[in-house]
């Protein structure tokens, strides 16, 4: 059982922000999160900044954590830079937490910023997702991700879908109807996991879009890579996140018990060479073991779920691979209403990150700031009635047949 805590947790509304710099948004997430926290910046020890586009679009390699930081007034303490891709805030967690734990530092602050939009660089913006693969073995790994999905064939009826597009909707793509094949999921099925996202997200006051769709209306929207719809898909977003992270001792020290939300487990892994079939030896299904066997807990004692949904078959797959349902049983539980808000297992009431909006390196603290909301009873209308456990899986990357990354997360309601 851990002694680390997440006491403050604080985001910007998330969306296309032109005109905002990555020092300005991230200013905006710190300002919250220790206002959250009740302490002021004097108090964080060391930092973490989250970030994967700097680099690609604006020239900012190799310090950008110290730049945006420093702009916002620490000085001196330790700085460290975590690029792993979708995965990187959840790494920087990882890291700050195990630095807690092994008591380097007593109050620790990780911050997600991502700018992603910059119309006038819209090649670069697409281009940008290749550098999460492996460049040198990128058309070997993309050409046995796609032949996953070779045996379904799309209907005559579908068209080709959208000619601008992360190359990695066509991974979801294939992922699907590898799904599809191994299990009879359906696309109906899938479309139920983003029509459930976005009637959530109308209670998520940070999210970037806000209407309820239908299941109809998400079948009947652009096609982007069949099956995979326009609804269906994480669009391209610009936001931040920061959360402060303090040991047991500081928190008794400093009266925080009330609010202080518990990181009872948390494990990471990476892909490996295993085949389609070996869906037990997913990374997803590694890290969340991990994460359970320090928490001493396992998926039954899960209350709410935060789920990498990049794309809507993603959060069929991680229920499965994080052990909700059994492997196959993951579209009809999320037809039958179980992962909705009030159902027996809610699963991104936040709206998920093709509602809510995916600024890649700032999803993984974002979803931890989701779970604190949920674990502390500050969700409002979204409220996860008696919510205990929360569970943040977030991936980042391809790599193989798989993500290149993945950190699993088991928090714990104050008071516990």
């Amino acid at each position: 059982m851990s002694n680390v805590h997440v006491i403050g947790a604080g985001m910007t509304r998330l969306g296309k922000h032109l005109a905002r710099s990555v020092k300005d948004l991230s200013r905006e997430a710190i300002d919250a999160a220790l206002l959250d926290a009740t302490l002021d910046k004097s108090a964080v020890q060391a930092a973490w900044f989250c970030n994967t586009r700097q680099g690609a679009l604006e020239g900012q390699h190799g310090v950008r954590g110290q730049a945006s930081l420093r702009a916002y007034g620490f000085e001196s303490i330790p700085i460290f830079n975590t690029d792993n891709a979708c995965a990187s805030s959840s790494s920087g967690l990882f890291q700050a937490f195990a630095a807690v734990e092994a008591g380097l530092f007593e109050v620790a602050l990780v911050v997600g910023t991502e700018k992603m939009n910059f119309p006038e660089k819209r090649d670069a913006m697409f281009e940008a997702f290749k550098g999460s693969w492996d460049r040198e073995l990128a058309d070997e790994h993309l050409a046995r991700l796609l032949a996953l999905g070779d045996e379904i064939v799309p209907p005559e009826s579908a068209d080709g879908g959208a000619a601008e597009r992360s190359v990695f909707m066509d991974i979801y793509s294939a992922q699907a109807r590898f799904h599809m094949k191994l299990y009879g999921t359906t696309v109906e099925q899938i479309a139920h996991v983003a029509a459930k996202n976005h009637w959530h997200s109308q209670w998520n006051p940070f999210a970037q879009y806000r209407h309820p769709m239908t299941v109809e209306e998400v079948l009947a929207d652009k096609m982007i890579a069949w099956p995979i719809t326009r609804s269906m898909c994480a669009p391209m977003t610009d936001g931040a996140c920061a959360l402060v992270v303090a040991s047991t001792r500081f928190v008794k020290k400093m009266n925080l018990g009330a609010r202080a939300v518990k990181i009872r487990g948390i494990g990471v892994s990476s892909s490996s060479n295993r085949t389609g079939n070996e869906v037990s030896r997913h990374l997803t299904r590694v890290a969340a073991t991990r994460a359970y066997e320090m928490a001493a807990a396992g998926p039954a004692d899960i209350s709410v779920a935060e789920l990498h949904d990049a794309s809507a078959i993603a959060e069929i797959l991680h229920m499965e691979n994080c052990g909700f349902c059994e492997y196959g049983a993951g579209g009809p539980m999320v037809a039958s209403g179980a992962t909705r808000l009030g159902g027996k297992l809610p699963i991104n009431v936040s709206g998920g990150l093709h509602s809510k909006g995916h600024p890649i390196g700032a999803t993984g603290a974002i979803q931890v700031h989701d779970l604190v909301r949920q674990l502390r009873g500050e969700a409002g209308e979204a409220q996860v009635s008696g919510a205990r456990l929360g569970l943040a899986e977030n991936g980042g990357g391809f790599h193989g047949l798989e993500e290149a990354a993945c950190v699993v997360t088991i928090l714990e309601s104050p008071g516990h």
